[in-house]
């Protein structure tokens, strides 16, 4: 296994208009060809846009998605793989035959789609459906995974992609800057955005404090450092609909460290070297190997009903009522 180069983007994608996102998609693969990168990795949904599917009907959910393989957008991004010669991971929401329809995170070579993955556990729209695999695939002779944004927030989904063997985890999140119960938490002032060039310190401080980076920090260098594995992080900047993102997008090691960030007030795309002898001196490597399955398989393998589970399951037995 040699080391590859791969890279992560940001930028300001456009709510439903695939033709943008697609043109910047193109735009920042260029840049990170000419970086020397074999791989780049957008966000969650980065084909579509995000939040704006909250609002949506189930037509309309199925109107802005696409078959997987197949599909205009499928065939645009690997038209851009072949243009560049880079393998291109973006976002966007997937129907299968049966009209139902997911959270979909693809990657595409200039022969067509090689893997995608499908969100364990969206929530952004009632009528998306959770999947129910791992994703664990081959790229340049690396093992490789991916989880979409809310999967990464379960420890065991992280550690399970890491068991089936994946040395680099994509994961693609639309995050930080909204509210919940943790301190500090919240919107950050859409005004802040508009005014960034005249006054970028203040949305500076908002970006890499307790609403953004500074929460991302308590947790996502653990699952790398606890896995003894590559995370390639990748998050929207700029308005995602009504909100706010601030972007940082990063490549962290092994070790739990950053070793590329995306630190731009708006688009950008940076680069990091992956080699394969970190994947063994890693501590998260030893931590590995010591583990005593006996003593707690049957505890993690205990029956549960996850929250979003339990609100979409009402939701659909609600929406299949009114189609």
């Amino acid at each position: 296994m040699e080391a590859i180069r791969i890279a992560t983007a940001q930028f300001e994608h456009r709510s439903g208009d695939k033709k943008y996102n697609i043109g910047q998609i193109g735009r920042l693969s260029a840049q990170a060809a000419r970086q020397g990168a074999r791989a780049v990795s957008f966000h969650e949904c980065s084909i579509t846009g995000y939040t704006f599917a909250r609002k949506l009907s189930y037509e309309q959910m199925l109107e802005i998605s696409e078959a997987l393989p197949g599909g205009e957008s499928m065939e645009r991004l690997r038209q851009i793989a072949e243009k560049y010669d880079i393998t291109v991971l973006a976002g966007l929401f997937e129907r299968d035959s049966d009209e139902k329809i997911y959270k979909a995170y693809v990657c595409v070579d200039k022969t067509g789609m090689i893997a995608r993955h499908r969100k364990l556990h969206p929530f952004i729209n009632p009528h998306v459906t959770p999947g129910d695999s791992y994703t664990v695939f081959d790229l340049h002779g690396w093992k490789c995974g991916i989880l979409i944004c809310y999967d990464n927030n379960i420890p065991e989904n992280v550690r399970a992609v890491s068991l089936l063997g994946a040395d680099i985890i994509f994961m693609p999140h639309v995050t930080m800057c909204t509210p919940s119960t943790r301190p500090g938490a919240g919107f950050v002032d859409p005004d802040l955005w508009k005014n960034r060039e005249t006054d970028p310190t203040s949305l500076r401080l908002e970006f890499d404090g307790m609403k953004g980076r500074s929460w991302l920090m308590k947790w996502l260098p653990s699952r790398a450092y606890d896995n003894a594995a590559y995370v390639i992080f990748s998050n929207p900047i700029g308005m995602d609909d009504d909100q706010l993102k601030n972007g940082c997008s990063m490549i962290i090691d092994p070790y739990g460290d950053i070793i590329a960030e995306c630190r731009n007030l708006g688009d950008d795309v940076q680069t990091a070297l992956c080699t394969p002898e970190k994947l063994t001196l890693a501590g998260g490597h030893r931590y590995r190997e010591a583990r005593r399955p006996g003593l707690y398989k049957d505890i993690l393998g205990m029956d549960n009903i996850p929250e979003q589970n339990v609100a979409w399951l009402d939701q659909q037995k609600n929406s299949d009522k009114t189609r």
